[in-house]
């Protein structure tokens, strides 16, 4: 495929640091649960990232606006490759947490910095085909990720996958660090980052904000059903080993197997990017993802729940690369790290509360009925989301370049 050829480092790196944490969070979440037997331990892994990233983002965005985003992309793997290195030499929860807790404030400068980048790299009328690229190498690790888990946890442990992890960090370091500069605004002038440059910057995030209240409906009503399906995530290992009784290797095969309908769908919305308008990919998609993880958690067996995850991996592949090319559209490049880190900010509160509340409510009633009514809400927001997608008054905002 000729886009692949045209962005093949960008793709090799960030598809290569894909796999490397798929591999990494199963071997994440067994570590922690054999460490601790707790459900409540396992959703902390959760817990913490979004804490880290909701204390960092509302500075980060006035740092990633102001530096050379693809040297500021190198510093950051190469900082979260040298923390997971770490983690195979520790014996205690919480300093387990400490590392998550440090290689997530690396994070929260990467991603804003590759959405900066891939939409100044790729041209518009290759986003939407790039963005489903990327879904379908995410999808392929999400496939492969798991099962190569399994095998490593089986023979070695679950030492070499955290391993693993940190060298697919640094070789996506590696492709980046080849990669031309984007910019084109003058990044000699640095300035301290003050409390008054803060409070500017805050400004003019509001300014878009109060100025496009059509995008931020759809933002909002697309992140929170995204944060109750993250919240849903966090408890997947404990309903496939304790209410579904499965093993940790039925558990990684069952992910494993979903990743073929997660790689299905990424191919077919590569495939169909020129045919199906933005709204269904964003809008339908996003409806039947909800319906997936309602589905996976009404499930009482090996099988169904199998059959729910290849259904919910197919279509969120559509509504990922849906989103994100919305996104690209619609975010003024100049401000996209700042909009970027406070937007996270706001995700990973709603996160953590979403998480929180899960938990919570499982212990109070069962983590199945619990998971049901989270996932029941989520269709309900993504209904309301489809019909802004679907408003005609608005279409412009999906208008791509033929």
């Amino acid at each position: 495929m000729k886009i692949r050829n045209k962005y093949s480092l960008l793709l090799s790196g960030i598809g290569v640091s894909f796999f490397g944490n798929w591999v990494y969070l199963i071997a994440l979440n067994i570590l922690v649960l054999d460490m601790t037997g707790s459900a409540a331990a396992v959703a902390g892994i959760y817990i913490v990232g979004p804490i880290a990233r909701m204390l960092t983002n509302f500075w980060a965005g006035s740092i990633i606006d102001r530096v050379n985003k693809r040297k500021l992309m190198v510093l950051a793997d190469v900082l979260r490759g040298s923390l997971i290195l770490l983690v195979p030499f520790l014996d205690s929860l919480w300093i387990v947490y400490s590392i998550l807790f440090a290689t997530n404030i690396a994070g929260a400068f990467f991603g804003p910095s590759s959405t900066f980048y891939i939409t100044k790299f790729v041209v518009e009328t290759d986003q939407r085909s790039f963005n489903s690229i990327m879904s379908m190498m995410n999808s392929g690790s999400f496939l492969i990720g798991p099962a190569l888990a399994g095998v490593l946890i089986a023979l070695f442990g679950t030492t070499w996958c955290v391993i693993l992890n940190a060298v697919t960090f640094f070789f996506c370091a590696f492709c980046i660090a080849r990669l031309p500069d984007v910019e084109n605004e003058n990044l000699n002038q640095r300035e301290p980052i003050t409390l008054k440059i803060l409070a500017s910057d805050w400004q003019v995030v509001k300014g878009f904000i109060k100025q496009d209240p059509y995008f931020m409906k759809v933002y909002l009503l697309f992140q929170t059903s995204l944060m109750i399906a993250f919240a849903l995530d966090s408890q997947e290992v404990t309903f496939i080993k304790q209410d579904l009784a499965q093993s940790d290797q039925l558990y990684g095969l069952i992910v494993s197997i979903a990743g073929v309908g997660a790689l299905i769908g990424a191919a077919a919305s590569a495939a169909f990017a020129k045919r199906f308008s933005l709204q269904l990919y964003l809008g339908i998609g996003m409806v039947l993802t909800a319906v997936g993880y309602l589905l996976f958690y009404s499930t009482v067996d090996f099988l169904t729940a199998t059959v729910a995850f290849i259904f919910l991996g197919f279509f969120m592949a559509f509504c990922n690369a849906g989103y994100d090319t919305f996104y690209q559209k619609n975010v003024p490049t100049a401000i996209m790290g700042r909009f970027g880190s406070l937007a996270s900010m706001f995700q990973s509160f709603m996160q953590i509360v979403f998480t929180f509340t899960l938990g919570l409510m499982s212990e109070w009633f069962s983590l199945q009925t619990a998971a049901i009514g989270f996932a029941s809400i989520a269709v309900v927001m993504t209904l309301l989301l489809c019909i802004q997608v679907f408003s005609q008054q608005h279409k412009h905002y999906y208008e791509e370049a033929d």
